[in-house]
């Protein structure tokens, strides 16, 4: 039987049935497991690995017997991969594109975080809002580090492109913020996640749209889709609690 708890939750399952799609039709890693060193032992092996348990995963999340089952090992692998190819290699070479993974990663397992929490009514919501609010900093320094590139990005139609770049670099780090101290953390995880929604549907859409033939934007529009689901399903698990809630984590 077909199991959805929310939009979120059905939005977080499609991307990841897209995720292992992706894979197996590329023959490589989606952009959500990359970079993964050429050096990797077995690396072929872990492209289609990586491929079966995003679609399998997917898959699972909307089925009701097996949706604990399919967060639980989705959640198992994030945190390995965030561990043992993310964060040594934000130490090992520190700079925008270590920590941009990095983020991904650690915005994707807090949102299989949370449905784990739902679905086998385990515990670590706070821990998993934590990882969200962690990964949102990083993801808003980029903004200044890569500020030209970031102004770029800003649709024509809108005026003061470069305001919108800062501004949006800076609602990032504050969201992120608020969400770690539990100031407002409602409040933050939703315009954050509205925030990635629109950049996704204001920049890579119309992208798209024109009939873009180069394979890396088609590619790297499943990021942002990606980021959107999982800031999603984190800003769903804050229902019920008051939007401006203190020390509500």
């Amino acid at each position: 039987m077909i199991r959805i708890a929310s939009l979120s939750h059905a939005a977080f399952a499609a991307i990841m049935i897209a995720l292992g799609i992706l894979g197996l039709v590329k023959g490589d890693f989606s952009q959500v497991w990359a970079p993964v060193p050429k050096g990797v032992l077995a690396r072929a092996v872990l492209v289609y690995l990586c491929a079966f348990i995003s679609l399998a995963s997917g898959i699972g999340l909307l089925w009701q017997r097996a949706a604990a089952l399919a967060a639980r090992v989705l959640l198992a692998c994030l945190l390995f991969w965030l561990l043992l190819f993310r964060v040594p290699y934000i130490f090992r070479t520190p700079g925008v594109e270590t920590f941009w993974s990095g983020s991904a990663t650690a915005v994707m397992a807090a949102g299989a975080w949370v449905l784990y929490a739902w679905f086998a009514a385990g515990k670590g919501l706070r821990i998993a809002r934590a990882l969200y609010g962690l990964a949102l900093i990083p993801l808003g320094l980029a903004h200044f580090i890569y500020l030209q590139n970031t102004v770029r990005l800003v649709p024509r139609w809108l005026p003061w492109h470069q305001f919108w770049a800062y501004f949006t670099g800076y609602a990032l780090i504050a969201a992120g913020a608020a969400v770690l101290i539990g100031v407002f953390a409602r409040l933050a995880a939703a315009l954050s996640a509205l925030e990635i929604g629109m950049f996704t549907l204001l920049v890579w859409v119309p992208i798209m749209a024109a009939g873009s033939k180069d394979p890396y934007q088609w590619s790297e529009t499943i990021v942002p889709a990606a980021l959107t689901a999982g800031a999603w399903v984190v800003a769903d698990s804050y229902r019920g609690m008051p939007w401006l809630a203190v020390n509500k984590r």
